[in-house]
């Protein structure tokens, strides 16, 4: 599974902005979507999580109230909002795919970096003050 992220740039606090990741997979509505995200303070940072049917999201702590995840199965893709960013948001942000059918038919979203499978290969979002 290869996913491809993209959407990110330099952007001043309290901006937004949306990243996107795409895939070619056509079995994409079967997987639970994450995003995650590097910093010098953490290799991976739980963001957001949406399972596939997309009725169920979980987020971390730092980003609740000002992230959105969302997912459009005809596009093959998962997009993450922000909202009202800070410069502490400045990150790698990843994107990854949980392909185990027990995520389908538990409808779950993780925060799990270990119960993703495959990993995009991240854009970059960097936040001035």
């Amino acid at each position: 599974v290869q996913l491809q992220a993209s959407g990110g740039g330099l952007v001043q606090a309290g901006a937004s902005l949306t990243l996107s990741c795409t895939t070619s997979e056509r079995t994409f509505s079967l997987y639970a979507m994450g995003w995650f995200r590097r910093t010098s303070r953490s290799e991976r940072e739980f963001v957001a999580a949406i399972s596939p049917s997309g009725k169920n999201t979980e987020y971390g702590d730092s980003v609740k109230g000002r992230f959105t995840i969302s997912r459009d199965d005809g596009m093959k893709s998962v997009y993450l909002r922000l909202d009202n960013v800070k410069p502490e948001d400045t990150a790698v942000y990843l994107c990854a795919a949980e392909t185990n059918l027990d995520a389908y038919y538990r409808d779950s979203a993780t925060h799990q970096p270990s119960d993703y499978d495959f990993w995009g290969q991240g854009t970059l979002v960097t936040v001035s003050s």
